[in-house]
Formats: C-alpha cells, structure tokens, sequence
C-alpha cells in the first residue's frame, strides 16, 4: 500500500471516530437534560401552581415599523389612540414630527 492510500486511510478513520465522538456526545447530553427534567415533570403539586401561558401581542412602532411585545412597550396616549413605541427616541421622534404637522398644518 502506497503512503498516500494509508495517509487517506487515516483521515478517513478519523473522520468516522469524530463523527461517532459527536453523536454519543449529544446522546449522553440529551440523557442528562431528560434527567434533570424529570423531577420538574412529576406531579407533586409544585408544577401546578404556575400560571398558564398567555399569549403576547405585538404592537407596530408608527414611527420605525418595528413589532414590539406590549407589555415590553413605551406606551403613549394621543387622544383616544393609545400608541406603543420600541423605544424612546422613537416616541420622542413621533413627537417632535408630529409638532410639525401641527405647526405646518
């Protein structure tokens, strides 16, 4: 056998090992995380008394079209209309614009 076949050999072996490394690797973590979980699933009360999950609505920023969760918003009431801003530059901007449309108006 020629040196560069054993050299190709090699590296196909080795492959094969890192490859078989890997997947026992993820089999063992995968086995740990079903273990440390197991005692959460358990029904000895503890898990019962979370509160269910609610479902978040998004709120569009009119001044840079960015979604934001509502409850995570910078709420601003104009009028009746209640707005939600991703940030405060944001309502300061929506502000100061619309100061001007007022003015220019």
């Amino acid at each position: 056998m020629t040196f560069l076949a054993r050299i190709v050999r090699f590296l196909f072996w080795l492959l094969v090992l890192s490859w078989g490394v890997r997947l026992l690797r993820r089999l063992f973590s995968s086995l740990q995380q079903n273990n440390a979980s197991a005692p959460q699933q358990r029904g000895d009360g503890a898990g019962e008394a979370q509160a269910p999950k609610t479902a978040r609505r998004l709120m569009r920023d009119p001044v840079c079209g960015m979604h934001v969760d509502e409850t995570l918003s910078i709420p601003m009431r104009e009028g009746d209309e209640l707005l939600h801003f991703c940030s405060i530059a944001c309502r300061d901007a929506y502000v100061v614009s619309s100061k001007k449309f007022a003015a220019s108006g």
